[in-house]
């Protein structure tokens, strides 16, 4: 592309020259394109850089941030791109709903395979895992063995790192050994094989004692919460609820505080409703068998332990500008990684203190309309109105996190900062006030009804067809009905 668009130059120069002044005007923006708007052509100070009129968009991970991502390039710039996504897995996995497998969803309803959209769209997909980033070089290195090219590596001219959070069990002892992780499919699949033995040694062994487990460093422990009000229902349909003593505990100050102070009071009334015990601020010192050991001396016995374990990036890439726990320092107005312009970091990969897949694709959305404006040379997308997304629901309530769909959603959407042990404290408790609502308004609840199935159906058939979530007719109407709740008073 580089001498192809050189030679074309020259000849349109030469034809300018000796003809009309009109036609090198067409050569002076051509030019400016080519170079990326750099040069006389930009006044932002950047460095100089070359790049093809058909550049590399290379995109690191296959979920809902990472796939979002390579579908909104091929929508926003067309053919006029080479894109190349590289994930570890080979399918797609709707994540939010996990928290149903251990209570009989079909796993295969929940995943399908990143070859169906991507070949559909002309994107080139690498099954392999990045290990590292040479932003001098710009190339990005692969798990030997990978197959993608010779010497396991691609050149990019602009890269999307989505590659997500990890688990790390064992930064507390004995969890991975007496607990049951609620974090990958397949934890989930076994979680469901643990609670039909609760059950069975409920009816014929006496009492059994369930505790959940929230860790420092989780960094977004709402679906945990869910599933200890979805197995208190499960367990009253086996009939089996008055065997099965629930109990809570988690680091937090306050019941998902990550969503702000409003949480802790509704939280502990539905604990309260449903005979769960709570127990906040909890700092988990070890698990041993049967019991755990918490830093303030007090201990909690379990039959059934199941956690949500500390996080971090799930790949660390030495080098980049990042936390004590790998994720990614990005601009809070463009998704871009700190010092690096031409890398961008969305989802569960960046340092936002909320990790969500709804959320991820908000970021990843605002970053590509950015990248594209970067590559067409128009004007960056500014900042967006904020919109509702439905959080959690229980006890008749329903939650709305009025998030920022402005460039990478991020900033300005909290009034927090990341505290100690992967906390989150509040500057202004009035902000996010402003951020966060709750409320039995019937509309909310049946917002947040209809939400869930259109996320659940209407996002895994888009990407299937190989189109972004954020586009189209029906994403317009949704958006629409968000704004809509977040209008409708709380009570």
């Amino acid at each position: 592309g580089y001498i192809y668009n050189a030679r074309a130059l020259i000849e349109l120069r030469v034809l300018a020259v000796t003809h009309c002044p009109p036609v090198y005007t067409l050569y002076f923006t051509l030019c400016c394109y080519s170079l990326n708007r750099n040069g006389p052509c930009n006044s932002s100070g950047k460095e100089d850089r070359l790049i093809s009129s058909r550049p590399k968009v290379v995109v690191l991970g296959g979920g809902f941030g990472g796939l979002e991502a390579a579908l909104s390039v091929r929508q926003r710039l067309g053919d006029d791109a080479d894109i190349t996504m590289v994930s570890d897995q080979e399918y797609f996995l709707f994540k939010p709903n996990t928290i149903y497998l251990p209570f009989g969803m079909d796993p295969g309803r929940l995943k399908f395979r990143l070859i169906r959209p991507t070949k559909h769209k002309n994107i080139k997909l690498v099954h392999s895992l990045a290990r590292e980033i040479d932003p001098i070089s710009r190339l990005v290195y692969l798990d030997a063995g990978s197959g993608s090219n010779d010497d396991n590596k691609i050149a990019y001219d602009y890269l999307v790192v989505a590659t997500g959070a990890g688990a790390r069990p064992d930064e507390i002892p004995g969890l991975s050994q007496f607990g049951v992780m609620a974090w990958t499919l397949e934890q989930m699949v076994a979680l469901r094989q643990s609670l039909q033995k609760l059950v069975l040694d409920a009816k014929t062994g006496g009492v059994q004692r369930v505790l959940f487990l929230v860790s420092p460093n989780s960094s977004c422990p709402g679906p945990l919460y869910e599933m200890a009000m979805l197995l208190d229902t499960w367990l009253r349909h086996k009939h089996v609820r008055e065997q099965v003593k629930i109990a809570w505990s988690t680091h937090e100050m306050a019941y998902l505080q990550v969503f702000g102070p409003h949480f802790h009071d509704t939280v502990t009334e539905e604990f309260c409703r449903r005979s769960i015990s709570g127990y906040s601020s909890y700092h988990v010192d070890r698990v041993e068998k049967g019991e755990v050991v918490y830093r303030n001396g007090e201990t909690l016995p379990f039959d059934l332990l199941v956690s949500f374990p500390p996080q971090g990036a799930s790949t660390y890439f030495s080098g980049m500008p990042a936390d004590a726990r790998g994720f990614l320092f990005t601009d809070p107005q463009t998704g871009q990684i700190s010092g690096y312009p031409d890398i961008y970091a969305i989802g569960d990969a960046a340092n936002f203190p909320m990790k969500q897949a709804y959320l991820a694709s908000l970021q990843a959305d605002a970053a590509i309309g950015h990248m594209a404006a970067q590559v067409l040379g128009t004007a960056p997308i500014g900042q967006a109105d904020k919109a509702g997304h439905p959080a959690t629901k229980g006890g008749g309530k329903a939650a709305l996190d009025q998030l920022s769909q402005g460039p990478a959603g991020r900033g300005a959407t909290l009034a927090g900062y990341p505290g100690q042990n992967g906390a989150v404290a509040y500057e202004d408790q009035a902000d996010t006030a402003n951020l966060y609502r709750l409320g039995p308004s019937p509309g909310w609840w049946l917002g947040k009804s209809a939400a869930k199935i259109a996320l659940g159906v209407y996002l895994p058939w888009r990407f299937k067809a190989g189109n972004p979530f954020h586009a189209g007719v029906p994403w317009k109407g949704m958006d629409a009905a968000l704004k809509f709740m977040a209008a409708v008073p709380a009570t």
